[in-house]
């Protein structure tokens, strides 16, 4: 007979809501990103300029109804942090290749 694994549902809701919701902020910071750079470099229009940032502040306020209405807040912090840390990770050991090797030789 197998394993009777016990899920709350409510706890796995908000974990995966909680992890689409830190990936929209995410997207968000790469859009918002993107548009200073196309600003600085002269791309975009003054009416282009004002309906980005209006654009973007609307996305910013519904993120925030979300976390707040669905009470996910912390869950959506958990999981940015999480990913921040693999994030850092990441760069370290791109920043310091000397680090490969050493993770190389500890694995032996």
């Amino acid at each position: 007979m197998g394993k009777v694994v016990d899920i709350d549902e409510k706890d796995l809701k908000n974990g995966v809501l909680g992890l689409v919701v830190a990936l929209v902020e995410i997207i968000k910071e790469a859009l918002r990103l993107q548009a200073v750079r196309r600003m600085e470099g002269g791309s975009l229009t003054e009416p282009e300029i004002e309906r980005l940032g209006e654009a973007l502040m609307d996305l910013d306020a519904a993120i925030e109804k979300i976390k707040m209405e669905m009470g996910i807040a912390e869950s959506v912090k958990a999981v940015r942090d999480g990913l921040d840390s693999v994030v850092d990770d990441v760069l370290d050991t791109m920043l310091n290749p000397e680090r490969w090797v050493r993770q190389a030789q500890e694995v032996r």
